[in-house]
């Protein structure tokens, strides 16, 4: 059995991350706990959404109620050169989770290769990172059900799948009226995010240094492109 399917085990591992610890003392500050797949400024960020408590005592019961008191063993997989700290990050997280029964162990890689093992679905519980420029569009690549055809789940490595979330989605993308879309996306949102299709982290900050000369509006993908730099 695949202990992931059960909602009380994607519950307990979320409330068993002490996000806060991490952002603190992995990212030095150069992040913010997430509740949301995207960050408060972007098109369908759920204002109301907040990141699980940590509590072990309330994740260990999750187990137990789900039938995992003496817990189950994983591989704790990521990239170690793509994002800030990322390897320390999947460290961080596995500590964690072994304070609640979940052996674990951590294997990285460099992204190249990552990838492709991640595409071929030999993950059980991986790292992704992701900037979007709206929340229903990060939903319909990381939690919308595998349909090629629509361009639903092409990052979907969990196959997770939620009719409901799905729905929401193609209402929201047949619209003109961006109030509306958004009311959808955020519905959404909140239905993935208590469903723990995915289990937020922390949203990375992203630094540019510039001289009073010339200014740049940061990316969502952290690009820097020279044509978008202005001059004053």
């Amino acid at each position: 059995a695949n202990p992931l399917k059960d909602i009380r085990v994607r519950r307990a591992i979320s409330k068993a991350l002490n996000r806060q610890a991490i952002v603190d003392r992995v990212m030095e500050k150069a992040a913010i706990p997430a509740a949301n797949l995207v960050s408060p400024p972007v098109f369908g960020h759920v204002e109301s959404l907040r990141p699980d408590a940590y509590d072990l005592d309330g994740a260990k019961k999750l187990l137990a109620d789900a039938g995992y008191s003496q817990g189950f063993a994983m591989t704790v997989s990521a990239p170690n050169n793509r994002y800030v700290n990322d390897d320390q990050i999947a460290q961080a997280v596995a500590q964690m989770l072994a304070r609640i029964g979940i052996k674990t162990r951590v294997d990285t890689m460099p992204m190249n290769v990552y990838l492709t093992k991640a595409r071929n679905q030999e993950f059980s519980f991986a790292m992704l990172g992701w900037g979007s420029f709206s929340g229903d569009l990060a939903l319909r690549s990381l939690a919308g059900t595998v349909a090629p055809e629509k361009g639903f789940g092409t990052w979907n490595w969990s196959r997770y799948s939620n009719a409901k979330v799905d729905a929401l989605l193609e209402q929201g993308f047949a619209l003109t009226d961006d109030r509306k879309r958004e009311a959808l996306a955020r519905e959404a949102m909140q239905l993935a995010i208590n469903d723990y299709a995915v289990i937020p982290l922390h949203h990375q900050l992203a630094a540019w240094a510039m001289k009073r000369s010339i200014s740049y509006a940061g990316r969502t993908d952290e690009y820097t492109f020279a044509h978008h730099l202005k001059m004053r």
